[in-house]
């Protein structure tokens, strides 16, 4: 007899149960794997916000060790390393603001909008870094959360306004210091 799959739901738990057809409505035998929506969202979202990490080591990394290589210093793989253990010691010891910052002050966020938003961050990160377009992975975050107000209508304009403002002032201001001190170098 060929094996049926039943999926139900029941309040705000998902049912799924294996078995030949009689035995799937055969409730006095538990066969089944429950799973509420709750569950299943922070699955959902802790396997999502982990895509997001991969999509930014694999976009970040090559960009950082790139430069490190490039003034052959170090070897590639000891770049590699080098960076993860700066990317992760900066996460630890500063990432709690900007990480405030997405989450709360932007916009309010649901779990769901939460999971959308990183599914959205990890997919054009990833897809930028098969095609080795350098992109910022909180630049690409920051605009997925914008697109979440925004469909909303409650985007907190005074913190989209400094965000906005930070990214047009840092690269004519990197720009500059990075010239000026070109321009110091061969004095010393």
């Amino acid at each position: 007899s060929p094996r049926s799959f039943e999926l139900y739901s029941a309040a705000s738990t998902i049912r799924l149960s294996s078995g030949i057809e009689p035995e799937c409505r055969d409730e006095s035998v538990d066969r089944s794997i429950a799973l509420t929506v709750e569950g299943a969202l922070t699955l959902g979202h802790l396997l999502s916000a982990a895509l997001v990490g991969f999509a930014r080591g694999l976009n970040d990394t090559p960009k950082i060790v790139g430069l490190i290589v490039g003034v052959g210093i170090i070897s590639i793989s000891q770049g590699t390393i080098a960076v993860a253990l700066m990317m992760a010691t900066g996460g630890l010891i500063s990432a709690r603001r900007v990480a405030e910052t997405l989450s709360h002050e932007i916009t309010p966020m649901t779990p769901s909008q939460g999971l959308v938003g990183n599914l959205v961050t990890s997919g054009l990160v990833i897809a930028a870094s098969r095609y080795g377009l350098p992109v910022s992975t909180t630049h690409v975050s920051t605009g997925a959360i914008f697109g979440i107000g925004g469909g909303e209508g409650s985007l907190n304009r005074r913190t989209v306004g400094r965000i906005l403002a930070a990214w047009v002032v840092t690269l004519p201001v990197a720009a500059g210091l990075a010239a000026m001190l070109m321009w110091w170098l061969p004095w010393l």
